[in-house]
């Protein structure tokens, strides 16, 4: 068995550039144009602030170094800072389910099974509102806690980088 030819084609023209005079356009062919204002430079990296110190003290995102504060919206200087702290957490107290149900079917067998209603419960929720701000410039930063001693520690926190600013 035998297969059929294929059929030709003829190739089609291949798309060409077009031809441009040296200079027509403003760009001297087969160069780039020199940067403005001369030749090219290698980037310079940054400069900081000043001399990175160590950390002190962190609240939240807030870094306090020696001479200078670090948050997200910028470098600020420990020099003139003023710092404020809120506390904006609470602490609920209820007697637990587990209490209630122990209440309940002790008090049937004697009357001690009330002493299971004394038991409480405590939850803290909620954060430490601490804004930094020096002249126009200012950070908020929301530190969450959990129980009375983390709020207790984020304000020493607060009145240390305070002792830091003077």
């Amino acid at each position: 068995m035998q297969y059929p030819t294929p059929p030709t084609f003829e190739a089609a023209p291949q798309a060409q550039p077009p031809q441009v005079q040296p200079g027509q356009y403003g760009v001297p062919s087969g160069a780039f144009p020199p940067p403005v204002g001369g030749q090219y430079q290698q980037p310079q990296m940054p400069q900081q602030a000043g001399p990175a110190g160590p950390v002190l003290v962190t609240i939240g995102d807030i870094s306090v170094e020696q001479h200078r504060i670090v948050t997200p919206a910028g470098v600020l200087p420990t020099h003139g800072t003023n710092w404020s702290a809120m506390d904006m957490s609470r602490t609920e107290e209820k007697i637990p389910a587990w209490a209630i149900v122990l209440a309940i079917i002790f008090f049937l067998a004697c009357l001690l099974g009330l002493l299971f209603l004394l038991c409480k419960e405590r939850k803290t929720t909620g954060f430490v509102q601490v804004t930094v701000q020096n002249g126009n410039r200012s950070h908020n930063t929301n530190v969450g806690v959990s129980s009375p001693q983390q709020a207790a520690d984020v304000l020493a926190r607060v009145n240390f980088a305070r002792t830091v600013c003077v």
